[in-house]
């Protein structure tokens, strides 16, 4: 998928839960992509969060960093 799209996915996650309190969204935005999406789109997220994340939701990044 192109990074782009990837972004985008992540955003729309992330605005979804914006509007809990931090932790819980932080937490459900965690749980979703662990739940939906695939090894590779982790692997992807994480590879673009360590060369910089831009266009990220802070959430995304957040939630990014406690993944396994």
């Amino acid at each position: 998928m192109s990074n782009e799209n990837m972004i985008h996915m992540a955003n729309q996650i992330a605005l979804f839960f914006s509007g809990y309190p931090h932790q819980e969204a932080v937490a459900g935005v965690l749980d979703h992509i662990v739940k939906f999406w695939e090894k590779r789109m982790k692997a992807q997220l994480k590879a673009y969060i360590a060369s910089g994340g831009t266009g990220l939701h802070s959430l995304v990044v957040e939630a990014a960093q406690q993944l396994g």
